[in-house]
């Protein structure tokens, strides 16, 4: 039995590379007679650039940018395709992690960093860009990317507003005479890990805004500053950005980039599988497992493990999923893409205990999943 194993990352937990390695060790230590390919998978979230940048052995590019509070870090990019394309994680330059709890401040941080990425991208000639946004501390719509281009935010006196994403409550034109010519020849593509809208109870603000530290007062703050910048972008381009799929993600980066550079929103899981010549691997494979912290009916809506079962369906392989939370009761729409969903936790515990003991519990399951099916002749 050739088994692939491809899951995601689990989520403050470990990354997906990791969480490869912990089952393929269970699965070998097991009386199962197989073999194993390990292929982490990401689907736009934190981490999902990194593991394209080494399933097509790109290079590392290092650069000194801002962090969300316009303090110096030193953040990468890859050059991948021959120098080609470039490939940028927003949260290497604006992302939560870079900041201690107490200083998480939306209304402050912003995305600037990641512009300055785009444009060492550029001075190395790339010609494509793509944008991994998982991971961010910013709800600024992508203004202070933007910004780092050449993008100038005005308002009603013509002085640029630079405080960022707090200003754009004074804003009144968005001038574009600056912004960077060589991104006209240039495609931008942002993959995306959600498909929430900009505005509203599904949107950027108060849905991610708690996550990167907003009170219920700042997420309405935050709310009503993006419909303003969401209506100057349509009075200087004609683009309605509040209707884009996915144009919350990263607290609405990939619709402040989808209406002022023409980005283009992807299905991140679909692009990473088709970029990384997934279906090659599938096609060897008489078994899948895949996996991340919570398996659930969330899971259907474009996360990396539905992305992983509808490919191996498609060619008729079985998948197993593996995740630290899965439904009580049996869901007849994951039963379609998941032939059975094991919950790797082994008895009661608290959050941080269960986060912790991941590694091994991924193994323990494994190990006792080969064993079944070394016991399983009809499945081999």
């Amino acid at each position: 039995m050739h088994i692939l194993i491809a899951p995601n990352a689990f989520k403050h937990a470990m990354d997906a590379a990791a969480a490869a390695e912990a089952v393929q060790h269970g699965l070998l230590a097991s009386r199962l007679a197989c073999t194993c390919q390990c292929f982490p998978i990401g689907d736009g979230g934190n981490g999902t650039c990194r593991l394209i940048i080494d399933r097509l052995q790109g290079e590392l590019v290092r650069v000194q940018v801002m962090d969300p509070l316009g303090r110096p870090v030193t953040a990468t990019f890859g050059l991948v395709e021959g120098g080609e394309t470039a490939v940028i994680e927003m949260a290497d330059a604006s992302g939560l992690h870079l900041l201690a709890q107490t200083e998480l401040d939306p209304l402050r941080a912003n995305s600037y960093g990641t512009g300055q990425l785009i444009q060492a991208a550029l001075d190395r000639g790339a010609r494509k860009i793509l944008i991994g946004m998982g991971g961010s501390a910013t709800v600024d719509g992508g203004s202070g990317m933007l910004r780092a281009l050449g993008v100038r935010f005005l308002d009603r006196t013509g002085k640029e507003i630079t405080a960022l994403p707090a200003g754009l409550g004074a804003l009144h034109t968005i001038d574009l005479s600056g912004l960077d010519g060589r991104l006209q020849q240039v495609k931008v593509t942002v993959l995306c890990d959600v498909d929430n809208p900009l505005l509203g109870e599904t949107g950027a603000a108060q849905v991610f805004g708690p996550q990167k530290g907003a009170s219920d007062n700042q997420v309405r703050q935050l709310d009503d500053l993006l419909v303003h910048y969401a209506e100057v972008i349509q009075l200087k381009t004609g683009e309605d950005i509040t209707t884009r799929r996915s144009g919350g993600v990263a607290g609405g980066a990939s619709a402040g980039l989808a209406g002022l550079l023409g980005a283009e929103l992807v299905d991140g899981i679909d692009y990473f599988l088709d970029l990384t010549r997934f279906d090659e691997s599938l096609s060897k494979s008489d078994l899948v497992i895949t996996g991340e912290g919570r398996i659930d009916r969330q899971t259907l809506q474009g996360k990396g493990p539905f992305g992983v079962a509808s490919r191996a369906k498609r060619m008729g392989l079985p998948v197993i999923g593996l995740a630290g939370n899965i439904p009580v009761t049996v869901d007849g729409e994951l039963a379609a893409y998941f032939d059975a969903l094991l919950a790797i936790g082994s008895g009661p515990s608290s959050l941080n205990e269960a986060l912790a003991a991941t590694a091994d519990d991924l193994a323990r399951t494994a190990k006792q999943l080969g064993n079944l099916l070394a016991i399983s002749p009809g499945i081999r």
